[in-house]
């Protein structure tokens, strides 16, 4: 069974093609993430312009580079929910057309279940039940996955995502946008002991939080300025690095530990910070349990993971009309 997955809820205006939920046939992303570092970080209004001057070349091209065409595609699947909702309707608008005019079942997707199916196209021989920490810019969350369309939230954030501090913490240190992958590449020269910053509490087993601890970087950057000192901009990436991959292995081996978890995964954009995989990848083997980590090129947003968890959503019966609208917000678990 081939589908067509649309992905739009950011900045990547992505489509690809996938047979089976599992082996991919096309994955074409046109990004914005060069206009939008000019600003800092994602401006919601250019986001979703660049999607609507996009979505059709990507869709073409997706088909394309598949080898395929519309009549062979068995069903169009979109994330619908969360997002941006500017960009998340654009997305979802398309393939509400796309699907109507070609004949096709319309799937409705939510973005973090296509983050855990991401692993799905790494790992053939991975199947529910297992645990998994997604992990994003606007998402930080630990799931257990009992089945493939069946869900249980048992921690997530209370404030920021592990993301959206990466960008924030980023930005005090004058590093570029996207944070992530530029507070990982200033951290590797860093000492990771270099400074001492906070372990927040709060209330929840598996929750985590952000907001303090990127507060704590900013107070350290601004009393420094004050003093007429600088502040390490490697030292200090190392320091908040080491931090918050800590933080996120420690709730999640936690979480695996108190819950018999024999399969635990990574997915979302954080999933590619090298320091949480080794640090989740040396915990889960001590708890005598295997580890999944989806190719780096899965754990940012895409369309083949919006296609791969379509397929089971499919199977599922969870189809759509073309009523179909777009969500800034809805939970994993929902039914």
């Amino acid at each position: 069974m081939y589908i067509l997955g649309f992905e739009s809820t950011c900045d990547e205006t992505a489509a690809a093609v996938v047979k089976d939920g599992r082996e991919v046939c096309s994955n074409v992303i046109a990004t914005s993430v060069a206009e939008q570092a000019l600003y800092g970080g994602v401006v919601p209004e250019i986001a979703s312009r660049r999607h609507a001057e996009n979505i059709s070349a990507v869709a073409e091209k997706a088909l394309a580079d598949a080898n395929l065409t519309m009549a062979d595609i068995d069903a169009v699947a979109v994330t619908f929910a969360p997002g941006l909702i500017g960009a998340v309707l654009v997305g979802v608008n398309f393939a509400k057309g796309l699907a109507y005019a070609a004949g096709k079942p319309l799937v409705p997707v939510h973005h973090l279940r296509g983050h855990i199916a991401a692993n799905y196209l790494t790992h053939p021989d991975l199947k529910p039940p297992f645990l998994c920490l997604v992990a994003s810019g606007g998402h930080s969350h630990i799931v257990l996955v009992q089945d493939w369309c069946r869900y249980q939230i048992l921690g997530r954030t209370v404030d920021d995502a592990a993301g959206e501090a990466f960008d924030k913490v980023a930005r005090t240190l004058g590093l570029p946008y996207p944070g992530g992958p530029s507070v990982s590449q200033a951290a590797r020269t860093g000492d990771p002991h270099a400074y001492r910053l906070p372990v927040p509490h709060v209330q929840g087993k598996y929750n985590v939080s952000f907001s303090g601890l990127k507060t704590a970087v900013v107070n350290e950057v601004h009393n420094a300025q004050q003093r007429g000192e600088t502040v390490s901009v490697p030292d200090m990436a190392a320091s908040f690095q080491e931090r918050i991959a800590q933080i996120l292995a420690k709730k999640l081996l936690a979480a695996a530990a108190d819950n018999g978890a024999k399969t635990v995964c990574l997915a979302g954009g954080v999933a590619a910070n090298g320091r949480l995989r080794q640090l989740v990848n040396d915990g889960v083997q001590k708890l005598g349990a295997k580890v999944y980590l989806p190719e780096l090129k899965y754990c940012g947003d895409n369309g083949a993971m919006i296609a791969a968890q379509g397929y089971y959503e499919y199977l599922d019966d969870n189809l759509a009309d073309w009523t179909l609208n777009g969500l800034p917000t809805l939970e994993i678990d929902y039914r």
